[in-house]
C-alpha cells in the first residue's frame, strides 16, 4: 500500500475503510476490525481499545497512523491514529480506488467535440442536451456495480473506447450511418447516472429504487422522448434512437427490451458486449503470473482464462480525437 514512512518508524497515509466492523476483544474491550485499502492493493487493520462513537464507517476516507506487524504470516495494520478526512487534506480519489486512466472532462470533451461536427441537427440536439444534462455524473461515475468498468470514471471510459471501436467499423463498412451509430453509443448507458447510487468513494454502491425497477435501458429511452419533445423534434431519429438504448443488451435475457432489429442497433450491442468483455478479461488475467490460469470467472461463461504473457494485460484504449 502507498504509506509514507516516517522517522520514529511508523508510517501514514490514506486509505477507504472497505471493512469497519465495532467488536469485543477477549478483555471485553472494543476494537474496530477493519480492512483498509488504496488502489495499489488492500491490508487487514485494528484499531485497538476504541471508544465506539460511530465516527468510522465503511466506505469512509480517512487518514490513519501507525504500523505493519505480522499475523498469522500476514501483514496486519496496527493503528495508532485515526480520523476522518477533512477540506484542507490534500490527497487524489484516484490513488485510494480503482480509477479510469483516462480523466473523465478530457474524454468528455473529445465526445463533445465529435457531436458537435454531426451534419444531423436532430442527433446533434438530442445528443448534446442529454450529455448537459448529465456531465457531472456522466464523467465520474462507474459503468457498473461490479463487472466492468466498475470504476470511478469507467462510464465515460466505457464510452469512449465504443467510439473508438464505432468509429473503427464505420471506416471499414462505408453504408454505416456514423452519425446515429455514435449517437447510439453515447446516450446507451447515460441513464446509469440515475440507476446507480455512489458512495463515499465514487464507486457504485448498489441500485436506486428505481434503478431496479425501471433499469437504464428504459430511462435511457425515455431520456431521448423527453430531451426530442423538449427540442421540438419528431423526426424517425427519435425513434431509432430509444430503440438502440432499448436493444443494446442484445436479447431479452441480457435485460434487452427487444432484439436489435437495423444494422447500427446490432453493431452497438455487439461492441457494448466487446469492450466490456475485453475489460474484464484483462481485469481477470493481470491478476495472475504469465503462463497461468486465472480463477473461473462467471460474468464470463463460468471459464478459466490463460494468461499466455505475450501481451500486456492492463487495460487500455487508444483514444483519438
Amino acid at each position: 500500500m502507498n504509506f509514507t514512512e516516517l522517522p520514529n518508524g511508523m508510517c501514514d497515509g490514506f486509505v477507504v475503510l472497505k471493512k469497519c466492523e465495532s467488536k469485543k476483544a477477549k478483555n471485553g474491550s472494543t476494537y474496530l476490525d477493519l480492512i483498509i485499502s488504496d488502489r495499489d492493493g488492500e491490508m487487514s487493520a485494528k484499531l485497538w481499545d476504541y471508544s465506539d462513537n460511530g465516527l468510522f464507517e465503511q466506505d469512509m476516507i480517512v487518514k490513519i497512523r501507525g504500523s505493519v506487524e505480522q499475523y498469522n504470516g500476514r501483514d496486519q495494520f496496527r493503528i495508532a491514529q485515526i480520523r476522518p478526512v477533512n477540506d484542507n487534506d490534500v490527497y487524489n480519489l484516484c490513488d485510494l480506488v480503482p480509477s479510469s486512466e483516462v480523466g473523465g472532462e478530457q474524454l468528455y470533451n473529445m465526445i463533445i467535440n465529435k457531436v458537435n461536427s454531426f451534419n444531423n441537427s436532430d442527433l446533434k440536439s438530442i445528443v448534446l442536451k442529454i450529455l448537459g444534462d448529465c456531465k457531472e455524473k456522466f464523467i465520474s461515475y462507474p459503468a457498473a456495480l461490479k463487472l466492468h468498468h466498475a470504476v470511478v470514471g469507467g462510464l465515460v471510459y466505457h464510452t469512449a473506447s465504443i467510439i473508438q471501436l464505432a468509429e473503427a467499423v464505420c471506416r471499414v463498412y462505408p453504408n454505416i450511418n456514423r452519425e446515429l451509430l455514435l449517437s447510439g453509443v453515447i446516450l446507451h448507458d447515460t441513464a446509469k447516472t440515475w440507476e446507480l447510487e455512489t458512495g463515499k468513494t465514487g464507486l457504485a454502491k448498489g441500485y436506486s429504487t428505481e434503478g431496479e425497477l425501471i433499469g437504464h435501458l428504459v430511462k435511457g429511452a425515455m431520456y431521448i422522448g423527453d430531451a426530442a419533445k423538449e427540442l421540438g423534434i419528431e423526426s424517425e431519429e427519435v425513434t431509432l434512437l430509444q430503440h438502440m438504448v432499448l436493444s443494446h443488451h442484445g436479447i431479452p435475457e441480457y435485460g434487452a427490451a427487444v432484439r436489435p432489429m437495423f444494422l447500427e442497433a446490432i453493431i452497438l450491442s455487439e461492441l457494448d458486449n466487446m469492450d466490456a468483455t475485453v475489460y474484464e478479461v484483462n481485469a481477470a488475467t493481470d491478476k495472475v503470473e504469465p503462463k497461468s490460469f486465472t480463477d473461473r470467472q462467471w460474468a464470463l461463461d463460468n471459464r478459466k482464462l490463460y494468461n499466455h504473457g505475450l501481451s500486456d494485460t492492463k487495460h487500455s484504449v487508444n483514444f483519438e480525437e
